[in-house]
């Protein structure tokens, strides 16, 4: 178990649910311009495996970097922290 703890893990919202245990989850991050010190919103987007369907579009997740399953997916679910719906928000322990 000690080696999961090594894996990457991001926070970041679904934006897309295809397919019966496929998310798009987008990440944002704030990085800081090197030369002009603006602060910038970075976005990117992951594809993630969900096999027990648990999320639906608009929620918060925890993500976390696994073996490669598909083409494009590398990441997996690992829980949901927030639900849209009822704005109930889960305590994660990271």
């Amino acid at each position: 178990m000690e080696d999961r703890a090594k894996r990457k893990v991001n926070l970041g919202v679904v934006k897309k649910k295809s397919g019966l245990k496929t998310l798009k989850v987008e990440v944002t991050t704030l990085k800081r311009h090197p030369l002009y010190k603006k602060v910038l919103k970075i976005s990117k987007n992951y594809l993630v495996d969900a096999e027990e369907n648990a999320a639906e579009v608009g929620d918060k997740v925890l993500i976390m970097e696994c073996r490669p399953i598909s083409a494009n997916k590398r990441w997996r679910l690992h829980k949901k922290v927030e639900t849209k719906a009822t704005g109930q928000k889960k305590e994660v322990k990271a």
